[in-house]
């Protein structure tokens, strides 16, 4: 799927249902903020929450008094959902609305937490798009949060085929460059119910 066919299908997720409405919807993100404080986050970190469309990440971390946090998505209508949740703290995060693999970082950042984009991308040149970004957006030292479905999880989600990882497959797509530091198996349920199998690996970046 092209960029314009990506946007296209999550604009209209996003428009059509609320929040608690998708799969992937988490009253409380609690296996993120427990890995973002594992990896050594302090409360002025740079943290970037790719693919956070209306997630409740950035509210508890703002909440928590990180005073650093960014959101990237590629639907601006799942961006403005999250915004008007959030009201005036809002003003306290950065929204980017773009799509990952076109994406040119401004800056640099400590951590990257991406919970369930990543395995959307299934064409090779994707996914090395995104790793290009990774590698040009994470400091040296930074750490990459990365949760996926688990092989043994789901391979279809929101209508599309999905890669699924475990910790070992997801650093030799990552490549060279990303020490794998921590992996746990996670189990989300659905908001109706149904159990889907994450896995969540932590990387450190080394040095160029």
């Amino acid at each position: 799927m092209n960029d314009t066919g990506r946007r296209n299908h999550w604009e209209g997720v996003y428009t059509a249902k609320g929040e608690n409405q998708v799969s992937w919807f988490q009253e409380t993100p609690a296996i993120s903020l427990e890995l973002i404080e594992l990896a050594g986050a302090s409360r002025s970190s740079a943290i970037i929450d790719i693919g956070g469309g209306a997630s409740r990440l950035a509210d508890f971390l703002v909440a928590r008094g990180y005073q650093d946090v960014t959101v990237l998505d590629l639907s601006a209508a799942a961006l403005a959902a999250a915004r008007a949740r959030m009201g005036d703290r809002a003003g306290q995060v950065t929204w980017i609305a773009a799509d990952v693999t076109d994406w040119q970082p401004a800056r640099s950042y400590d951590v990257w937490h991406d919970r369930a984009a990543f395995h959307f991308l299934t064409e090779r040149n994707d996914q090395a798009a995104y790793v290009a970004r990774l590698r040009g957006a994470l400091r040296p030292g930074g750490h990459a949060i990365i949760g996926t479905f688990a092989p043994d999880g789901p391979e279809r989600c929101s209508g599309l085929v999905v890669s699924r990882y475990d910790a070992d497959s997801l650093a030799v797509t990552l490549g060279e460059g990303f020490e794998l530091v921590d992996t746990r198996r996670h189990e989300h349920v659905t908001p109706w119910g149904a159990a889907q199998k994450f896995q969540f690996s932590t990387f450190r970046r080394q040095p160029d």
